[in-house]
């Protein structure tokens, strides 16, 4: 089943995977297998030939994980740190859309 989300994926490009955490609703990344961080900079980057697998296997570890809606996201191949090429994602990455103490900036300058 492919991820009906993000279904533009560029060939040779990647991705990111995300989804919200149950507990309190936040957008996290997958960093890797079973680890999840609310800062896209802390994403793993995967291929988008494998991108398919990936989401899958994440998806079906979604409830052992505490999470809802896990899809991919094509990240930017020329931005430095992983970029949503989508205005939807970099608003979800990024914000505006909540109040600046609980933007990931705010979150990485309170644990620096």
């Amino acid at each position: 089943m492919s991820d009906v989300r993000n279904n533009r994926r560029e060939a040779g490009g990647s991705s990111v995977i995300t989804a919200n955490r149950l507990l309190d609703g936040r957008i996290v990344w997958q960093v890797e297998e079973g680890t999840w961080s609310t800062l896209i900079d802390d994403a793993g980057i995967i291929p988008n030939d494998e991108i398919e697998a990936a989401i899958a296997h994440a998806a079906g570890r979604q409830q052992a994980d505490g999470l809802v809606g896990v899809y991919g996201v094509q990240v930017d191949p020329e931005a430095a740190t992983p970029t949503p090429v989508t205005v939807r994602e970099r608003i979800r990455a990024f914000g505006p859309t909540v109040h600046p103490d609980f933007t990931p900036a705010a979150e990485l300058e309170a644990h620096a």
